[in-house]
């Protein structure tokens, strides 16, 4: 956990940070092995959204990458991606019929990119095999969407199935859980006032 709360003025009771971070393992069938993050404001449960959401996504996506090599995959609403990229300079490549690929974004740009497609389902790539074109994935994302993730995310450190918009992120992986993840979070999310919490 990386708040312990704060105590209340007058009580016994601690005051937790607005916003929580839960991480934990997900069953997601006997070999399919995943970890889930849910950004949720700590009182009501709701999902965070927007700016704040933003920026702490932002911070936390670097972290998790540890300096490897990664990317983002867009298969959907492809010529409002090529804009907004054009229109920031941030790279991108043209992977398949309905795939696009943004390199190794950086933190401003990713955070750009986590506010001005919140409503948007896109995926993340990290790790050594990220540092060149994977034709065959490629293509299954133009085809499948994130569901070619399955199949193809031993290859990689992770694979990260996005839903900003529900505070929602399904990490697909055979190297990192939830104890992991959690520690490389930390420092992370430091800034904010976040509570990293493992509900089960």
């Amino acid at each position: 956990m990386s708040a312990t709360g704060n105590p209340v003025p007058g009580g016994d009771a601690l005051e937790l940070p607005p916003f929580s971070l839960d991480i934990e393992s997900l069953n997601l069938g006997a070999d399919v092995k995943a970890v889930g993050l849910e950004l949720v404001e700590t009182e009501n449960r709701e999902p965070v959204r927007g700016k704040q959401a933003s920026e702490i996504w932002s911070a936390v996506f670097p972290a998790l990458v540890a300096g490897e090599p990664y990317v983002l995959d867009f298969f959907s609403h492809l010529d409002r991606v090529r804009e907004f990229c054009k229109a920031r300079g941030i790279t991108l490549r043209e992977a398949a019929e309905r795939c696009v690929v943004l390199p190794q974004p950086s933190q401003d740009p990713l955070r750009q990119i986590f506010e001005r497609f919140e409503g948007e389902t896109f995926g993340i790539r990290a790790g050594a095999a990220a540092n060149s074109a994977d034709v065959a994935l490629e293509g299954d994302l133009s085809k499948r969407g994130l569901d070619a993730y399955q199949p193809a995310y031993a290859r990689y450190t992770f694979c990260a199935i996005c839903e900003p918009e529900d505070g929602w992120v399904t990490l697909l992986s055979e190297s990192l859980w939830p104890s992991e993840v959690i520690r490389r979070l930390r420092p992370a999310v430091q800034p904010f006032d976040i509570h990293l919490a493992r509900p089960n």
